[in-house]
């Protein structure tokens, strides 16, 4: 996993080599083990390392083959590389390297754009053709890897984080309408091709980009995933038989895929705990499992440490876990925004981050438990939207349970000039109604699969990891398992509570305890229930002459929310006035300095 950039030239100029090294130096800790540049004429690649697979210096990127007239920069892991080597072996090939960057070389050389189809993994990657001066840009099926883009007349610009795209200079720091309407609504989901800038988009999950020197393009996605039952349909035994040996593949391809020790990160619910069961199952030794905690809160409890504990002490794992303070969590608040690629209004991206700030001192990749809850049904708000009157219309059933906040009062929070259309409820109709979902709890899980968990759990854990050059790894959304759990009954994953196929795996494997609990969540309760400091850092953020200056709010709403900090929640629980202050402060930290312009 690493930091990728890079630009491509239209008007016939070389390109901007201390552009490239300014992006660069902004993802120095996505990679901290190597840096590298390639260029030919109007193409430059960037690349800054995390070496997890094959450490020698032979798999140092940008990755050059002069007999094959290609060059690749690439951001992930490819599960299955070594599969596809003895492949490509059998074809005449021949390799220098032992890891999984050369593959995808090969692999593009030996099958072109279709080679993305045999691809399993998470990835982001740029191909540079020599021969045909042609830029080949892919993202995995799940968005796992970040891909962002800028692109006018003159050139295209790519890296895998939007602050190392401002750092290269010469785009504009206007913000986007749509894009604050879907952070607004969405939960802090941006989907692609939006960002909270006009001038920076997102190359789409499972979308593959082609462009030339003439900024001619091509775009397309390679998959589409259908939620849809088989002909004949399998009868719930052999569903259940089919989840569990895609998990247990999955879990060993993702554990086997490294050069360096892969722990767990352990958060005491049934899915991180699966992970350490069935890599102990597998007859894995010395599994390093991690947990967090935080103080309490009147309302709510800070940590989950009775559960993982219980994990780690039924597996023998070597378990660590963290207790932090809540001084610790605000005096970390500022640092965790600003290393935000995006900015996200989750409460547990504090969490994450401090997690992995302690968590790269022992091993350089874990694994995590994200996308088993949009997979297998595991949210409470599924079954309360299947309940609603199917003379509704599907974005209905959805949205009064998801959206954080009505059109009505997203307009009257935000001043008048950004009180935009409803592009939320256009995105989601559309995505809702895409063919190939079978009933309306398939369309919602898929929507959840597809798009909206890319931009939040999934970019929160990729963003507040690599922040300390940690790969954090999601066996839950490997491909054949995600395929599987399409095909079954929505009724069968939402069975018992939710995550019926996990919990049915999970029996006589785990301890009952840890199956049986109440659903957990991340907990970071200071930033629900905003008080003492906390809430202090936010006034200050929203009273800030910055924030006044920049007019985004309308100041009757905030000066509402400031009077009752504790009283506006989302209908997910979020706290409406965190919503606020984490995007103002965002804003500031990344967006507003000069330095990076």
């Amino acid at each position: 996993m690493c930091g990728i950039c890079g630009e491509l030239r239209f008007d016939g100029q070389t390109a901007d080599l201390p552009a490239l090294g300014r992006m660069m130096d902004a993802m120095q800790r996505r990679g901290p083990d190597h840096g590298g540049s390639f260029s030919d004429g109007p193409l430059a690649l960037g690349h800054r390392r995390l070496a997890i697979i094959d450490l020698s210096e032979n798999s140092d990127q940008p990755m050059h083959d002069a007999e094959l007239g290609l060059a690749l920069v690439f951001n992930g892991t490819i599960y299955n590389y070594r599969e596809l080597r003895r492949e490509l072996l059998g074809l005449g090939y021949h390799f220098f390297s032992d890891g999984d960057t050369e593959v995808i070389l090969k692999a593009y050389h030996a099958w072109g754009e279709a080679c993305l189809e045999r691809l399993d993994g998470m990835f982001a990657f740029a191909l540079w053709d020599l021969h045909r001066h042609t830029l080949f840009l892919a993202r995995d099926r799940f968005g796992i890897k970040p891909l962002y883009l800028s692109r006018n007349g003159r050139r295209l610009r790519f890296a895998s984080s939007l602050p190392a795209l401002l750092a290269g200079g010469d785009i504009s720091r206007e913000l986007d309408p749509a894009g604050l309407q879907l952070q607004f609504t969405l939960h802090g989901s941006v989907p692609a091709p939006h960002t909270v800038l006009r001038d920076v988009r997102k190359l789409p999950p499972a979308t593959r980009l082609s462009v030339d020197v003439q900024n001619q393009s091509r775009e397309q996605a390679y998959w589409h995933l259908e939620a849809r039952r088989p002909d004949p349909e399998p009868d719930t035994s052999t569903y259940l038989l089919q989840v569990r040996e895609r998990l247990k593949a999955a879990v060993a391809r993702q554990h086997l895929a490294a050069d360096v020790p892969v722990g767990v990160l352990l958060s005491g619910g049934v899915d991180s705990s699966l992970l350490v069961g069935l890599l102990a199952e597998l007859g894995q030794q010395d599994i390093f499992t991690f947990s967090i905690g935080f103080h309490d809160q009147p309302e709510e409890k800070g940590d989950e440490f009775h559960y993982s504990d219980l994990v780690a002490r039924h597996f023998g794992t070597r378990h660590q876990r963290y207790l932090m303070p809540d001084r610790e969590v605000l005096e970390k608040l500022p640092e965790a925004i600003a290393a935000m690629a995006e900015p996200m209004f989750s409460q547990d991206n504090v969490a994450f981050y401090l997690l992995a700030r302690e968590v790269k001192k022992e091993v350089k990749a874990v694994l995590s438990g994200q996308g088993a809850d949009e997979v297998f049904g595991g949210y409470y708000w599924y079954p309360v939207m299947d309940a609603e009157s199917p003379q509704l219309s599907p974005l209905e059933r959805f949205s009064r349970h998801y959206f954080d906040r009505s059109q009505a009062e997203y307009q009257s929070m935000m001043a008048p000039a950004w009180a935009t259309a409803d592009h939320a409820s256009a995105l989601v109709a559309a995505r809702l109604g895409e063919p190939g979902a079978d009933t309306f709890l398939d369309q919602v899980l898929r929507l959840d699969a597809t798009t909206l968990i890319v931009d939040d759990p999934v970019k929160r854990v990729d963003n507040m990891t690599m922040a300390w050059g940690l790969e954090a790894r999601v066996p839950f959304l490997d491909r054949e398992l995600v395929e599987t759990a399409m095909s079954l009954p929505p009724a069968l994953r939402l069975r018992e509570g939710g995550k019926y196929p996990l919990k049915h795996l999970a029996r006589g494997l785990l301890p009952d305890e840890v199956i049986d609990r109440p659903k957990g969540y991340f907990p970071t309760p200071a930033l629900k229930y905003l008080r003492g400091g906390f809430f202090e850092f936010i006034r200050e953020v929203l009273e800030s002459p910055n924030c006044r200056q920049r007019g985004l709010y309308d100041r009757s709403y905030v000066d509402r929310l400031l009077a009752d900090p504790m009283g506006n929640f989302t209908p997910l629980q979020g706290n409406k006035l965190w919503h606020l202050a984490a995007l103002e402060y965002w804003l500031q930290a990344v967006v507003d300095p000069a330095g990076n312009s």
